[in-house]
């Protein structure tokens, strides 16, 4: 088993500065050539804490806040315009950024792209569902309605 300490959010293992025990082949082939995670050392608590600093800065400040942001994002129907052929399909898939960017263009706060998830990919215009992280016990559930460019 190697002990890690994770440098970016792996679902299912952890989120960023967690230390982690996984499978050898996992870290070795996986986990540390990707960037996801670095070996564990007796100097890898300086790294700890630092990363740990960092998320901290980027999160919502405050519970109250990140409940204001919840319960607007939960009530709005957030609309995404793409280019659309026949039949409603997009040339190309909406992608998390897009959904970022037109949360933050709402003007309901600047959401991190990696925190949002999608429960399929999004190809064609109609309506769907996503989830966004604010913190980490609080999730958004999100309208998206997609429409065709004119």
């Amino acid at each position: 088993m190697s002990k890690l300490i994770l440098t970016n959010e792996v679902q299912g293992l952890g989120s960023v500065g967690d230390i982690v025990e996984v499978k050898n082949g996992y870290a070795r082939n996986f986990l540390i050539p990707t960037g996801l995670a670095v070996m564990w050392s007796r100097g890898g608590e300086k790294n700890v804490t630092r990363i740990r600093d960092a998320r901290d800065a980027r999160a919502i400040a405050s519970e109250e806040e990140a409940l204001a942001i919840k319960s607007k994002l939960e009530v709005a129907l957030i609309t995404i315009t793409s280019k659309a052929g026949t039949n409603g399909r997009l040339f190309g898939a909406i992608k998390t950024s897009d959904l970022a960017d037109a949360i933050q263009a709402l003007g309901f706060g600047e959401v991190d792209k990696r925190k949002i998830q999608f429960g399929s990919s999004i190809r064609t215009t109609g309506n769907y569902e996503a989830s966004v992280r604010l913190n980490s016990d609080l999730v958004a559930r999100v309208k998206i309605q997609v429409v065709a460019a004119k």
